[in-house]
């Protein structure tokens, strides 16, 4: 909403109706951003207009005009960047093990691959979310996007990463993760989503894989749980999708016809 405001605000406009909405879904397009960026920000200015028709402030016929600007269609569907499991094995131990940044970057990059969180997300648990539950190690009570609650199980091995950070750096409570400084000290209460972007693209640099983001991390996690067959419904809840649409194009899903899942039902003549 901020950034509508200023744009609207850079120059004389007329008030507040459809036209002027439509030139400013005009004014996202010309900056090529992305479809979802797009109807996203129309999707909160026509709340606006529903909310100031709501309390007087808007006539409900130019609220009316303005909810029928039409947002962007996605043509296609964008080309995911997913690891093979050779690669991410190789990225989550390529950080120095002996040394305690090498250490914290090692359990980062094993929670991304092996948890599926976003980057925003990492920052976020403390040592009191680690808990264990059904015999299993899993992260409890984690606030993801839109602020859903889920839970997120754990592998062991992704445990056994953030212990050994953890004993290094001589830490049980608060924020799992932490600041290493040039003299190889934790400090402060916890990472940034800037220092989670820097870790995983220093050490894809380092083992030859460019162009990679903590969010391919996240969709590599998915794939890579799918083709040791973890059902979708199972990647849906750990990945925390709303819809399980997303949760697809986060696979790369595409039906087959030849080897059909109904190919053997069991009750052929």
């Amino acid at each position: 909403m901020d950034e509508f405001i200023d744009w609207y605000c850079s120059a004389p406009r007329l008030s507040f109706n459809r036209i002027v909405v439509t030139q400013y879904r005009i004014h996202l397009e010309e900056r090529h951003l992305a479809p979802g960026t797009i109807n996203g920000r129309l999707a909160a200015v026509r709340r606006l207009a529903s909310e100031a028709a709501d309390a007087g402030l808007l006539s409900p016929e130019l609220a009316s005009g303005i909810r029928r600007v039409k947002g962007v269609k996605q043509l296609g569907v964008r080309s995911g960047n997913w690891l093979s499991a050779e690669e991410a094995r190789r990225l989550w131990q390529s950080p120095d093990g002996e040394t305690l940044k090498g250490k914290r970057d090692r359990a980062i990059l094993a929670v991304l691959l092996g948890c599926g969180l976003r980057r925003a997300e990492l920052a976020g648990p403390d040592f009191a979310h680690l808990q264990r539950r059904e015999a299993h190690w899993a992260i409890i009570d984690l606030v993801g996007k839109g602020g859903h609650i889920r839970t997120v199980p754990m592998l062991d091995w992704v445990k056994a990463a953030i212990d050994a950070w953890a004993a290094a750096a001589d830490i049980g409570t608060g924020k799992v993760f932490r600041c290493v400084c040039r003299a190889g000290k934790h400090w402060g209460e916890g990472v940034t989503e800037r220092l989670v972007w820097h870790v995983v693209k220093g050490y894809a640099k380092t083992i030859g894989i460019g162009q990679l983001a903590p969010h391919d991390l996240r969709r590599s996690c998915a794939k890579l749980f799918h083709g040791a067959g973890g059902e979708l419904e199972q990647i849906q809840f750990l990945l925390g999708h709303v819809s399980v649409q997303t949760t697809e194009r986060y696979l790369g899903c595409k039906q087959r016809i030849s080897g059909a899942v109904n190919d053997r039902l069991g009750i052929e003549p």
